[in-house]
């Protein structure tokens, strides 16, 4: 079980956000907090839904808007996710150093472009110096 395994009924759910059922209820209608459902339709919460709940209060209780806390929600689910994914693109580069030692993944060319070499391969290096002389008028 973690923290969004659906495991609460909407009373228990609205005991722990300190809510009203009928708040839930009209927070899942308006898409703020939508809980999975039952095979019979019941709605069931998650602790990760009962955050968000709190969240709500939290931020109503400042003053902001249905809309501006539906604005901040979908921020920080986006946040949540995009973070999850650097760190699964993290633990494949890990991966990927681990089982290469020594081999180089990629390197930038001269035009600043990623490019990818074999194990063991090194870039080339332009070391070429131009000389360059401003016309004669």
């Amino acid at each position: 079980m973690d923290e969004y395994s659906p495991v609460f009924a909407i009373a228990m759910a609205a005991d722990l956000a300190e809510m009203h059922p009928q708040t839930l209820r009209q927070y899942d209608r308006l898409g703020l907090v939508v809980p999975q459902r039952t095979r019979g339709g019941s709605r069931r919460y998650s602790m990760h839904d009962v955050g968000q709940l709190r969240e709500i209060a939290r931020l109503g209780g400042e003053g902001v808007s249905l809309e501006g806390i539906r604005r901040v929600l979908d921020l920080e689910n986006e946040n949540a996710a995009l973070r999850e994914r650097v760190r699964e693109l993290e633990s494949a580069l890990a991966t990927e150093l681990i089982n290469r030692p020594g081999s180089r993944v990629f390197a930038a060319n001269s035009l600043g472009s990623a490019v990818p070499l074999r194990a063991g391969a090194r870039p080339e290096r332009n070391t070429q110096v131009v000389l360059w002389r401003p016309p004669l008028r």
